[in-house]
């Protein structure tokens, strides 16, 4: 197979002239093309507003080494053609493995659901247990929390079947290395469970909540097929441990589980769960993360400084991302931007308030909003157990509830950068887009003094490199205390905690960072327990 990067296209384009472009970059007619692919698709915004689309295609051809040979005649060309070295994932499948113990997968996020889809293909039979609710029933819960500010504790933004993911954007690029192709079988999994073909190639691919929520249920639905359980309202309370050997686990409290291999897929929210885990001598670390706010802008402005026009048509609303140094030496930078976005209230615990980003599929809402948040590290907690970040964000998110009375609280940006008095609901265009209520607050005390130095001066740098960055009328919602886990649970190379049977598992253990990621790390751990049931 011949790859060919950097085909450049206008973004007008039919996406059947992708192959047709192929075929005179390799100087042969579209006839002689026996396979093609698109790998890769990126769009170039340098000459704004005149943009273009980047490819990368894989093309199979006769007489391969001849046809690649006159294609790299030219010197300056030469680099753009090559031989493709794409390494196809495997993992094993229909192995009879009814005999050995059903292992036990904790969490259906996408970390759990993709270990239990790969297991149950392999004929292991996994059992899913979920605190939560399926991820109909969920949206039901959810929706009415946002309307009414009634949270259920077990079914809400953070629980319940999908994951935390389920109510975000769907953001599906990763920076883990692909070199043995779990990234693609993850997007094709996906695909197959119907998201849209165009997320194979995407730089920045994404699914949209609601249609997220529909490949969860078709990948749970498959699971079911292939022999496997997914039970929702099953938390798991305690493990059934003897001699540092994994027996069983207790759900709700009262029923045991006979097992002898348990994923732990519990998600960054489940503290819990954490505090069972520590107690039940599992080794665990604190670690960094990041806190900060959303920002909301007009949609129209980023797609402006972006793609060098308000209304980019087809090409939907823009992406961005910023970092920096603040002068403290604390990373500021952008995370989980949605284009076209909500600010949603993501709480899960009572008298506490988090927040997050979601988009629909098409992402047609007016505002764009990203977390711009800020580097912390273990230093910063308020003491020296492995739990100490999850004390961190509970006092973040409790002074969050207080001052937004229990909904959203919410700052202009031009009040929050000053000293003395506070100025709230100045008049603008520029208004909230949530989901569930908010409240103008003043916000300017709600991070740690450091943070929040490291935060304006981030802005401020933000403003430079996107015009209208840090306008004054701009939206700041806190607060954002869940981008990714604080406690890491250790694990060898086997991918085994210190007890044996335990797998940690995905972001919440501490070992992903989105959705793809922490899908792949499900796969990860999948091929390991095959591994030791196949080999007693």
């Amino acid at each position: 197979m011949i790859l060919i990067q950097q085909l450049k296209l206008r973004v007008t384009h039919e996406i059947q002239r992708v192959k047709s472009a192929a075929a005179k970059a390799l100087m042969i007619s579209e006839n002689e093309i026996l396979s093609f692919e698109i790998l890769r698709r990126s769009i170039d915004a340098r000459k704004k507003p005149e943009l273009f689309m980047i490819y990368s295609v894989e093309v199979g051809v006769k007489k391969e080494k001849e046809v690649l040979a006159r294609a790299q005649k030219n010197k300056k060309a030469k680099e753009q053609f090559s031989i493709s070295e794409r390494v196809q994932y495997t993992f094993p499948e229909n192995i009879v493995l009814e005999d050995k113990s059903r292992p036990v997968i904790v969490g259906a996020g996408p970390a759990g659901l993709f270990c239990a889809y790969y297991l149950a293909k392999a004929g292991a039979r996994p059992i899913v247990l979920e605190r939560g609710k399926n991820v109909q029933e969920r949206t039901v819960d959810v929706e009415r929390f946002w309307e009414t500010g009634k949270l259920e504790p077990n079914s809400n933004v953070q629980f319940g079947e999908g994951g935390a993911g389920t109510f975000s954007d769907g953001k599906l690029n990763t920076l883990v290395k692909d070199k043995d192709g779990r990234n693609r079988a993850v997007l094709e999994t996906f695909v197959r469970f119907g998201a849209k073909e165009s997320i194979l190639y995407d730089a920045k691919p994404h699914i949209g909540t609601d249609v997220l929520a529909k490949v969860v249920t078709n990948l749970r639905n498959e699971i079911l097929r292939l022999g496997g359980e997914v039970r929702f309202h099953s938390q798991v309370t305690d493990l059934l441990i003897e001699n540092q050997i994994l027996k069983g686990v207790m759900i709700n409290g009262s029923e045991t589980l006979a097992c002898s291999e348990i994923v732990l897929a519990i998600g960054h929210s489940a503290r819990d769960t954490f505090e069972m885990l520590l107690q039940k001598g599992l080794e665990m670390e604190a670690k960094p993360f990041a806190v900060g706010f959303r920002v909301e802008h007009p949609q129209d402005m980023i797609n402006l400084s972006q793609y060098g026009m308000a209304d980019p048509g087809e090409l939907g609303a823009a992406p961005y991302k910023v970092t920096a140094k603040a002068s403290n030496g604390r990373g500021v930078y952008s995370f989980c931007m949605c284009p076209g976005g909500y600010v949603v209230n993501a709480s899960s615990e009572e008298g506490r308030l988090a927040v997050n980003g979601m988009s629909y599929s098409d992402r047609g809402g007016k505002n764009a909003n990203s977390a711009i948040i800020v580097a912390v590290t273990p230093e910063d907690y308020p003491n020296d157990g492995p739990l100490s970040g999850i004390a961190f964000q509970r006092a973040l998110e409790e002074k969050a509830y207080r001052l937004g009375e229990g909904k959203i609280p919410v700052q202009r940006y031009g009040a929050y950068k000053v000293s003395g008095d506070n100025v709230l609901e100045e008049t603008s265009e520029l208004m909230p887009c949530t989901k569930g209520a908010y409240k103008w607050a003043d916000l300017r005390d709600l991070l740690p003094k450091e943070c929040r130095k490291a935060f304006l001066e981030g802005m401020t740098q933000f403003g430079r490199q996107i015009k209208g960055f840090d306008r004054d009328d701009a939206i700041l919602l806190g607060v954002e205390s869940r981008t990714s886990s604080p406690v890491r649970i250790l694990r060898d190379d086997a991918l085994s905690a210190c007890i044996q049977g335990i797998y940690p598992c995905g972001e919440g253990a501490g070992y992903a960072g989105g959705i793809t990621s922490a899908a792949m790390d499900g796969l990860r751990v999948a091929e390991e327990i095959v591994k030791r049931l196949t080999n007693g």
